[in-house]
């Protein structure tokens, strides 16, 4: 239940209302006017009444309008607010739980108003007020003040996976034994992933009451993608039916520029397909598909190669008019590739069939016994392999009896088969597969079995080129790079006459590895590092919440071969490895359906979170206190004989007054709403410090705090600028003109500011201010390419922004003179560009030649990429947070004086440039 809508931003005001009381006895004593009584001349005494009254009491309308009035005033100044959800029913503690996962991030900034509201109106009333998270679940819930509860609101931001409710639990439980009266209030996301009905149902049986307050619209995410023959499929599926039920999905390459866009239509159902009928390039080029307008990590599919489709060529030795159709080699293969692989095949039979599919440029060309011997065959295969494609081969008799030079590893004549000379008494089963092989974390089942296969010759090297062994410890499949190519034999045949792992799914799963082995050859195992679980794979670019690639977070860690699960907090959705051999892990498991959550016993309050402003009463009773003293002031004037009244003047001087006090009281107070005095502006006005803008993501944030706090320390220890602690602020909301410097690291993905915002950053800049924009994106952007998404962002940000011409920082720029003498301005990466506003060219006949050149004023904005927040950031101990690329001490320390030469040039502007503060400046050099 919602309790009483009323709230004063001011309630110490309202003690005020007792005074009424005295003013009541005051008013009662008070006579009116005396009667005016006219004395000609010549009748001093006569018409006078000689008995002299006095009236004892105001009469009681008067009496009561004028205590009306008073007490009009003291609630207008109490600062009454009306709001329908102000605050919770009951007087205890209140707990606020927040879903984050990434099924709340597109009704994020509604959860967090609607939790802001809340919380607020709640410690307005003298309540205690904690926020508690279910991604931050492990953390101790504290209780927090006004001031702390908008900051750690600021810090929230949706994570990229499903966290597990459960995890929060023991926090929860804690909180309730110190605060048994707590009242819960939990913001809901409405999906049954992270376990919903589990946490009600003990949330049920340990609180004294708990409301759910959720988003009456479900969430739609992506569970796959299938890259068939024909076309590039997008499973999508939705938690409810009042879900958007049409909409589109694009897809995006690595650049993030749109491949295509295909629609879909759930109807009444609960999944549906989006269909890309593109070109096997087209597809093959796509790396990302997102749901249109639905801004959420569940609503990104991440691809990676082992989803792309190769071309690849398969050559039989079995000859045509022998090889039974369902029986020979080609047709297991075949059947196995066909899910993720084109298939071509040798038809024309008046050409050479290896020369022929080779023509067809093919990423993997496949011999099922098949000899090569020297001539146009092995030198179109040796040339293939140069080139970088993957030759598998599959044994045989041909192969066992012939003698080429395209085998990983030396054979020995004939084969190893059941009951002769080489042979063994019963099949062979598979060994479980090693780490380091790319068929590590596949399970090989007991009913795979080998009754023959081709033997390798014992040599020096063999065990690392096994990828695969029989439990007898004999090779069952070898590799070996040749030039940029690699080579794979199986050592069985590709049909069932030696083995019967073509008939399992094993034989497909192994097949899958080795095709994507076809993208870069020599670059993906053979670089990783092999460990435990595999190949180790660290996080490369991870999404946030709302769906967007960026840098990994701090408490990421690397993925193996065998990694198979969904997104979690050690393991965010994102691509795992290299650029040139990565792993995708998404927030939702292949074929995963989003159901809708079931919150048991507890109440539920959907679509509550569409909170309304509220409504200040002011602009109604100051007016109506207005009217009260001119009510006043007109029965006073007739119970004065009503003469002001005969004069037109007068009465025309009242009625304009009245006029334009109702007209202004509404301005004023849109205008005191809209500057307030806060104690942080007061501070801020008289100290100067640094500023960053709080993007909404809470490493970034900290990020930014901690750098800025190391660059303040700095400046004191080696200048003479002392400044403050540097504050976070929200451009929307906060008055910026008190600071000289504020940092904007771009978080692409992030939703844009508030319209607010964008007017705030044009006065700022045109009054003085230094923006400077950190992109962040040095090592993603490309000279001359298309702009990377932290680029986009900044730019549809700087929209109807009167933004300066600008340019790289010149050699001479008094940027890099200020106080260090810099060749460049050096951040996290060293490889970034900085931009600035243009000066005007030098004068040609100028023949002074000055070290340095500036503009008649500091550049408004300034465009860094190079991550220069991370670069200065250092913990309590002064340790270096964040490693530099490509690194050292040296990169370090031009780092911070990169940042000093940046806050010396923003207080001093052009002082070093300009030629008449030379004899100063060389004062101060001499001391």
């Amino acid at each position: 239940m919602f309790g009483l809508p009323l709230a004063f931003a001011a309630p110490a005001v309202l003690a005020a209302l007792v005074g009424l009381v005295g003013l009541y006895f005051l008013l009662r004593v008070t006579p009116p006017s005396p009667r005016r009584a006219i004395f000609p001349p010549l009748r001093l005494l006569i018409g006078l009444d000689p008995t002299e009254t006095t009236p004892a009491r105001t009469p009681w309308p008067i009496l009561a309008l004028r205590l009306a009035i008073g007490a009009l005033i003291i609630l207008a100044m109490a600062e009454p607010l009306w709001n329908s959800f102000a605050a919770l029913s009951g007087s205890g503690p209140l707990l606020v739980v927040i879903d984050d996962g990434f099924a709340a991030a597109p009704a994020w900034d509604k959860r967090m108003d609607f939790a802001r509201e809340r919380a607020e109106a709640a410690a307005r009333g003298g309540r205690i007020v904690a926020i508690q998270t279910m991604s931050q679940g492990g953390q101790d819930v504290a209780p927090l003040d006004r001031a702390g509860i908008e900051g750690r609101l600021r810090s929230l931001s949706p994570v990229p996976y499903a966290p597990d409710r459960a995890a929060a639990l023991p926090a929860v439980e804690r909180f309730l034994a110190r605060e048994p009266n707590t009242d819960i209030l939990w913001i809901a996301d409405g999906v049954e992933v992270g376990g919903a009905r589990a946490f009600s149902a003990r949330l049920a049986s340990i609180a004294r009451s708990v409301e759910v307050v959720t988003d009456n619209r479900g969430a739609l995410a992506l569970a796959g993608a299938d890259n068939e023959a024909g076309a590039l499929t997008a499973q999508i599926t939705r938690s409810d039916a009042r879900a958007p039920a049409t909409g589109s999905v694009r897809a995006l390459d690595v650049q993030g520029r749109e491949v295509g866009r295909a629609a879909f239509d759930f109807g009444a159902n609960m999944t549906v397909d989006a269909r890309f009928d593109l070109p096997v390039e087209l597809r093959n080029d796509v790396t990302e598909l997102v749901i249109d307008a639905e801004r959420s990590a569940g609503a990104t599919c991440l691809i990676d190669e082992r989803s792309r489709r190769r071309r690849v060529a398969i050559a039989s030795g079995a000859s045509a008019d022998v090889a039974q159709p369902l029986l020979a080699p080609s047709y297991y293969l075949k059947r196995a590739l066909q899910p993720f692989a084109d298939i071509s095949e040798w038809r024309d039979s008046s050409s050479d069939p290896i020369v022929s599919l080779l023509d067809q440029k093919p990423s993997v060309l496949v011999l099922a016994d098949m000899s090569v011997a020297p001539g146009p065959e092995l030198d179109a295969i040796t040339q293939f392999l140069d080139n970088g494609g993957v030759l598998l081969r599959f044994a045989g008799t041909r192969l066992a009896a012939g003698d080429d030079t395209l085998t990983p590893t030396a054979l020995r004549r004939g084969g190893r088969l059941l009951g002769g000379a080489l042979s063994w008494e019963s099949p062979k089963h598979i060994a479980p597969f090693e780490a380091g092989s790319p068929f590590f974390g596949l399970a090989a089942p007991d009913e795979v079995t080998v009754s023959r296969q081709v033997l390798a010759e014992p040599e020096t090297g063999l065990a690392e080129k096994t990828w695969a062994r029989l439990a007898d410890g004999t090779p069952l499949v070898t590799a070996e790079r040749r030039g940029k190519g690699l080579i794979v034999l199986f050592h069985v045949t590709a049909d069932t006459t030696w083995s019967n792992l073509p008939l399992s799914g094993l034989f497909v799963d192994m097949l899958r590895r080795i095709v994507a082995e076809a993208d870069a050859p020599g670059q993906g195992a053979a670089k990783a590092k092999v460990g435990a679980h595999g190949t180790v794979r660290p996080p490369l670019r991870t999404l946030t919440g709302f769906g967007v690639l960026g840098p990994p977070p701090a408490q990421a860690e690397p993925i193996g071969d065998d990694f198979s699960g969904v997104g979690d907090p050690f393991h965010p959705p994102g691509f795992y490895g290299s650029r040139d051999s990565s792993r995708a892990v998404n927030a939702l498991a292949e074929g995963q359906a989003l159901v809708r959550a079931d919150y048991g016993p507890l109440t539920v309050h959907e679509g509550a979170l569409a909170i309304t402003p509220p409504v200040d009463l002011r602009r109604w009773l100051l007016p109506a206190a207005l009217v009260g003293l001119m009510i006043d002031a007109l029965v006073s004037i007739w119970l004065m004989g009503g003469a002001p009244l005969r004069r037109p003047k007068a009465l025309a001087a009242l009625a304009v007054a009245a006029a334009l006090g109702l007209v202004s009281v509404p301005h004023q107070l849109r205008a005191a709403e809209g500057a307030p005095i806060s104690d942080r502006d007061m501070d801020a006005a008289l100290s100067t410090r640094l500023a960053y803008v709080m993007t909404g993501d809470a490493t970034v944030d900290e990020t930014s705090k901690l750098g800025l706090t190391t660059l303040t320390r700095v400046l004191a220890s080696r200048t003479s600028a002392e400044l403050a602690e540097p504050v976070g602020l929200d451009p929307a909301r906060d008055e910026l003109a008190f600071y000289p410097l504020i940092y904007w690291p771009i978080v692409a993905g992030l939703p844009q500011p508030k319209p607010e915002a964008r007017t705030r950053i044009a006065a700022f800049m045109k009054n003085g201010g230094t923006l400077v924009f950190d992109t962040r994106d040095a090592l993603t952007a490309r000279p001359g390419g298309s702009p990377t998404s932290e680029a986009l962002w900044l730019r549809t940000l700087l929209e109807g922004v009167d933004v300066p011409e600008l340019e790289p920082v010149p050699h001479d720029h008094v940027l890099t003179k200020t106080f260090y003498l810099l060749d460049r301005m050096v951040g996290r990466t060293a490889i970034g560009q900085t931009w600035i506003e243009a000066l005007p060219p030098a004068d040609p006949n100028d023949r002074v030649q000055r070290p340095a050149r500036a503009g008649d004023s500091v550049s408004p904005i300034i465009i860094a990429s190079d991550d220069l927040a991370a670069a200065w950031a250092e913990d309590i101990d002064g340790r270096p947070l964040f490693p530099l690329i490509p690194g050292g001490a040296r990169q370090r320390e031009l780092a911070l004086r990169s940042g000093v030469n940046l806050v010396m040039y923003t207080l001093t502007g052009n002082y070093k440039a300009d030629q008449v503060h030379a004899k100063d400046i060389l004062e101060r050099l001499t001391r």
